[in-house]
């Protein structure tokens, strides 16, 4: 019979564990229910331990966001293959993935949470939000947006925060419907802005033209149609 013996992690280790666990823990009740104590006694080590990696209960939140935002943010990225519906589709699936994995931890940070209101925090909520602003206008095919583009995506990366939120809330309307719906919303804001300016209806134009007869936008103008009839 051989005894196992536990192999003492080195300090980079050591720090990537307390944030897997925080982060475990912040998924499943909102960081600032979560004590030292617990995350000390999941990683299985000393609530003194614990202070010898991080200087405190926030300087461990912030690394676990810092993970976690990397995380958010590489769920926007997707190949350029294909109608942008459907690639927008994915975008989305993969977004509330993640807020279906992290609820408790995503709605603290966007509604107020222990690290909220820090530069370090507010800072990578943002970096967040750009990356996916990034994404949405490489997906486009634009490097230079004009104004009104520039409003479109962001308050249409605002309206999908807001939805998540919302859907935490008792998740009264099933995601297969929002993620869809999202998208629609896209391409709804996009056309609202069209019809006040042309470069936005040239731009609208080149994104339907490739669209599939059953892909979600040709579904929105078919529904709209339909409700308009």
């Amino acid at each position: 019979m051989t005894t196992g013996v536990r192999r003492r992690l080195g300090v980079e280790e050591r720090r990537q564990q307390l944030i897997g666990v925080a982060l475990e823990l912040f998924s499943r009740r909102s960081p600032d229910e979560v004590s030292i104590d617990e995350i000390a006694s999941a990683a299985g080590i000393s609530r003194p331990l614990v202070y010898h990696y991080f200087p405190g209960k926030l300087s461990l939140y912030e690394a676990a966001l810092q993970r976690a935002s990397d995380d958010l943010a590489a769920r926007f990225v997707e190949p350029h293959e294909g109608p942008l519906g459907a690639r927008l589709l994915r975008v989305m699936r993969r977004y509330f993935d993640f807020v279906d994995e992290h609820g408790p931890g995503f709605s603290a940070l966007m509604r107020g949470g222990p690290a909220v209101g820090s530069s370090t925090t507010n800072a990578l909520v943002d970096s967040v939000r750009q990356a996916a602003y990034v994404q949405i206008l490489s997906h486009l095919g634009v490097t230079d947006p004009p104004a009104r583009l520039e409003l479109v995506v962001r308050s249409w990366i605002s309206l999908a925060e807001s939805t998540a939120l919302l859907w935490l809330d008792g998740r009264r309307i099933p995601r297969e419907e929002l993620e869809p719906q999202l998208v629609n919303d896209f391409a709804a804001l996009a056309a609202v802005s069209a019809a006040y300016d042309e470069e936005m209806a040239t731009l609208l134009r080149g994104i339907v033209k490739d669209e599939p007869a059953d892909g979600p936008f040709a579904l929105l103008a078919g529904r709209l149609i339909a409700l308009a009839s």
